[in-house]
């Protein structure tokens, strides 16, 4: 099937390499002329035949919010709009009322898979109404790791990106507690390599994972961390998953504190917070800080 793709950076590039793979032809737009393959979202739409496809991969926010407000005035009824990006799930209800009013399904998909997307697939969580999704769900059979899992359909409009946002709320104090497990044995006189205590955990261990075996990779290529300032970003996911919890009154300890971790990182060279910037560089291809 055919397929338009707005946004080209680290994920949408992989996305558009990974479903070209599987046969089906993807339009690319991107704001830099040296991504894409036309030169504007009209040309964008004049290439897809009907009923067209599009999927927006975009920054969250404004950037999102202008590019589906341009596009509803451009594509037809029966077209459907997919928002891949990061967006906060309260968004997409708005979104979806925008583009009902001209006949145009919308689909909110939450993505994750980061740089390793391309080759391993990536998960996928939608949320919309069932024909809607059914009409995407080759694009989504093409990005979906192989195998039974890596997709659902978790429920109505916003439920993909609420449960994306979920889970970058559980990715936050998962690297939390590797990193803090990782400080303590670095402070002990009598752990010698803790490298290799952290590769003796990848097998046989109930806290063996993927960002295990990143923390691994990141200490292979700098054993102490010494070239990566203790500071982490937070990409808003976390603040919203904390947000949500007070709004439904459910308790996250754990996830509200590995959030209140990453600002204490943005006051002093947090040592844990040199582990948890190696785990996003690794998994996400997001940039470090190596200044002092």
């Amino acid at each position: 099937m055919q397929l338009g793709l707005i946004g080209l950076g680290k994920m949408g590039g992989n996305m558009r390499e990974r479903i070209r793979r599987a046969g089906h032809t993807v339009i690319g737009y991107d704001r830099n002329p040296e991504l894409a393959d036309v030169p504007s979202l009209q040309a964008l739409v004049d290439a897809l035949e009907g009923p067209r496809v599009v999927w927006v991969m975009v920054p969250a926010g404004a950037p999102t919010q202008s590019t589906i407000t341009e596009l509803a005035g451009l594509l037809s009824a029966g077209d459907i709009v997919v928002d891949g990006g990061n967006s906060r799930w309260t968004d997409d209800a708005e979104h979806a009322a925008l583009l009902a009013e001209h006949g145009i399904g919308f689909v909110d998909a939450g993505v994750s898979g980061g740089v390793w997307g391309l080759e391993n697939g990536y998960a996928l969580m939608v949320g919309g109404q069932a024909e809607h999704i059914a009409a995407v769900q080759p694009i989504f059979d093409a990005l979906k790791p192989e195998g039974e899992h890596g997709f659902v359909h978790a429920g109505k409009v916003g439920a993909g990106h609420f449960a994306k946002m979920v889970h970058n709320g559980i990715e936050y104090a998962m690297m939390q507690a590797y990193a803090e497990g990782w400080e303590l044995l670095q402070a002990a006189d009598a752990v010698t390599d803790v490298r290799e205590v952290f590769r003796s955990w990848q097998e046989g261990t109930v806290i063996r994972s993927w960002l295990l075996d990143l923390a691994v990779d990141a200490l292979d290529a700098d054993e102490h961390l010494e070239k990566i300032r203790g500071y982490a970003e937070d990409s808003g996911e976390g603040r919203w998953t904390v947000e949500a919890a007070i709004d439904h009154s459910v308790p996250l300890p754990a996830i509200t504190a590995s959030l209140f971790a990453r600002f204490s990182s943005r006051q002093e060279d947090s040592p844990q917070m040199k582990l948890v910037a190696a785990l996003r560089n690794q998994f996400g291809g997001h940039g470090v800080s190596t200044g002092a």
